[in-house]
């Protein structure tokens, strides 16, 4: 059996009020980090500036987001054995986000919310409350 290659994926941590903004795709009801796969010659950061524009209408420099941490987990929805390794980046910005066409609706979630996230999600979760980030 082939060995299933890593997802390689970044997202970033958008946090307000000690939440952390999560999105949801359309017509499904889990929470997943604003992110994506890494592109072939792309940085982790620039891919999660693109993502975060492309799902969420932020701006951001890839230059200025901070990583916080990577995350490696079972990947939801893919074969059994499939890992995904995110990296997450701490964005800072005033905009207001907003859900593009590729996301269902935007959520500030804690770590109340953790049942509605994949493995990878409920992760970020725990971290970020653990660094004193969320609640």
């Amino acid at each position: 059996m082939p060995q299933l290659t890593d997802l390689r994926v970044a997202a970033i941590a958008l946090l307000r009020n000690r939440r952390v903004l999560m999105v949801t795709a359309r017509d499904r009801d889990v929470y997943y980090m604003p992110g994506g796969k890494i592109d072939e010659g792309e940085t982790a950061a620039e891919a999660a500036a693109r993502e975060a524009l492309e799902e969420v209408a932020l701006v951001l420099d890839p230059a200025a987001l901070e990583e916080l941490f990577e995350v490696v987990a079972a990947a939801h929805g893919e074969p059994d054995g499939r890992l995904v390794r995110m990296r997450v980046f701490r964005a800072e910005t005033d905009a207001a986000p907003l859900a593009s066409a590729e996301v269902g609706s935007l959520h500030w979630v804690t770590t109340a919310d953790v049942d509605r996230c994949p493995p990878a999600g409920a992760e970020v979760l725990q971290r970020l409350a653990a660094a004193g980030l969320i609640d």
